[in-house]
């Protein structure tokens, strides 16, 4: 992209999925003439990206597409000096391999994903130094292959690495709110307390976020689920990003309160959640700890029995 200002990313942002996010990330950095490529498995979501672009249907209803790349095939990619991981955990160990031959080897992989384990695992493909932690709040609906409705405005958090600089004036100048913190640890605990209090809710109840907060016993679950996780946090010496963790649930939910929660997407459409490494991660971790996680484990429990097809081991 000659005449781009100082600064400026001149290659190819890398972006590891298809989902809802993926889509929505995809075509806000397309739409600020950020050179996009999407790597994928979904066939029928790279087809229609390579199409019609990556659709993005704003909260005031207007609908824009925006053109990216699509491949299934890492060694097409390779080189990549910037890549922004956003599949689900259960994918992680798969992208991890693709990304040996994606990333170049002074590049850097951005996870935005939800639960825990997730920068371990990229980690021990890629190196430590090559792999950075983030969190969104960011909401986000898939309503069909490449096409995505914006949920409500989150903030794109992530810590403060090295490498990261010109990817976060990227992120900024898509649109994103982009905050820098130092301690990993608490991002990804602080998002952690969100996803297990507002996310499996949803996808029992099949509600929106924002309904969570009108209904009296509901409201009542996403507290103890908040609590409890945050008193697991605080036995393994995390500093959390907030000090009121419930305040701050209500908060992201009334921010994002006309979403679906990516866990309330996956269950309508009977794919693999993240419940395994959001109220599963937190019970036996609470387990190893000697805390009591009742809520997080009935929610753990209940969402794979929600599933026909077994969860794997």
């Amino acid at each position: 992209m000659a005449g781009s200002p100082e600064g400026r990313i001149n290659d190819t942002i890398l972006i590891v999925g298809t989902g809802a996010l993926a889509t929505l990330f995809a075509a806000r950095l397309s739409a600020a003439s950020y050179s996009v490529c999407m790597l994928g498995s979904w066939v029928n979501g790279l087809k229609a990206l390579h199409t019609n672009g990556a659709r993005l249907i704003e909260t005031d209803g207007s609908e824009t597409a925006y053109p990216v790349q699509v491949t299934r095939n890492p060694a097409s990619c390779t080189g990549a000096r910037y890549a922004l991981v956003l599949v689900k955990s259960w994918q992680t160990e798969r992208v991890a391999q693709q990304l040996r031959t994606c990333l170049a080897p002074h590049g850097v992989a951005l996870t935005l994903q939800n639960g825990l384990g997730n920068r371990e695992t990229l980690a021990a493909s890629l190196g430590s130094g090559r792999v950075a932690v983030g969190v969104t709040t960011t909401g986000a609906t898939l309503l069909g292959p490449g096409l995505v409705k914006a949920g409500g405005e989150g903030v794109v958090s992530v810590e403060n690495h090295e490498k990261l600089e010109p990817l976060r004036v990227a992120l900024t100048g898509a649109g994103f709110t982009v905050q820098l913190v130092q301690n990993a640890e608490t991002l990804l605990w602080g998002k952690l307390i969100i996803n297990a209090a507002i996310n499996p809710l949803t996808a029992l109840l099949r509600i929106t976020n924002g309904e969570l907060l009108v209904r009296p016993a509901a409201q009542e679950l996403m507290r103890e689920l908040a609590l409890e996780t945050a008193m697991v946090a605080s036995a393994q010496g995390v500093q959390l990003p907030f000090s009121d963790a419930v305040s701050a649930v209500e908060e992201v939910a009334r921010k994002t309160a006309n979403n679906h929660s990516s866990m309330y997407q996956d269950t309508l459409r009977g794919a693999l959640t993240e419940i395994d490494a959001i109220c599963g991660a937190i019970t036996q971790i609470g387990e190893g700890a000697g805390i009591a996680t009742p809520f997080n484990r009935v929610c753990w429990q209940l969402i794979r029995a929600n599933r026909s097809t077994p969860y794997p081991a």
